[in-house]
């Protein structure tokens, strides 16, 4: 219990060194974030993932507001390979013009390969993703690699009614015609509720350091989600 104490304690202090830095910045963009997922089977290996977020901008251009930037909705399916590898193809659809005239509406197509290992007290993920990102006038291809950790901060299982923390990184890179390739990083911590056997909530921050080689811009996100299990 101390270590993984220590580790929170570690992982939120990394977090607010870089949201301080962040603010510090006259480039800097925060956002708030909410999700609700559905999760369900098909089949024992089978697994479909449904989810619709919304994200509002609460700091830009150095002035606090509450707009709403984007609504998306995704669906996602997941099929198991072994019992530590798993496929998956998903589709999004982000509803950006509505609230931003000069932006674009997108279709994300994504392709994915995960490798999970558990140990007695935690399980590590290894996620490898592809994406199309299709607007009116662009289309952009960008890869992704994202290493996860998930632990109880009770005992050694994640039982119900106790908290658990997930923290990830994650390595991008956008390429596509109309602009030069992006490489962007982002650091998230989340701690989670098992609130029922099908029923989990989640609150959390991350953060971005976009097109880092060029013009670097930092992002923040408050994250939090209802995941509901079927």
């Amino acid at each position: 219990m101390i270590t993984y104490c220590i580790r929170v304690r570690l992982i939120i202090a990394l977090l607010l060194l870089g949201a301080n830095y962040a603010y510090a910045q006259n480039n800097t963009t925060a956002y708030w974030e909410s999700e609700v997922a559905l999760n369900y089977k098909i089949t024992p290996l089978l697994k479909q993932n449904f989810s619709i977020a919304n994200r509002n901008y609460t700091y830009q251009n150095n002035t606090s507001q509450l707009t709403i930037r984007q609504i998306e909705i995704v669906n996602f399916s997941s099929l198991t390979i072994d019992p530590h590898k798993s496929i998956g193809l998903g589709v999004q659809y982000r509803f950006r013009e509505v609230f931003e005239k000069e932006k674009e509406n997108e279709l994300r197509l994504t392709q994915q390969f995960n490798i999970t290992k558990k140990t007695k007290s935690a399980r590590f993920g290894n996620r490898f993703r592809i994406e199309q990102r299709i607007q009116p006038s662009n289309l952009f291809h960008r890869f992704r690699y994202r290493f996860a950790v998930d632990i109880p901060l009770k005992g050694f299982k994640m039982n119900i009614g106790e908290p658990y923390l997930v923290a990830t990184t994650e390595s991008l890179l956008t390429v596509g015609k109309s602009i030069k390739p992006m490489y962007d990083q982002r650091i998230t911590s989340q701690i989670g509720w098992s609130i029922t056997p099908h029923l989990k909530a989640q609150l959390g921050v991350q953060f971005r350091i976009e097109n880092y080689t060029k013009r670097t811009e930092q992002v923040i996100l408050i994250l939090n989600s209802l995941v509901i299990s079927i």
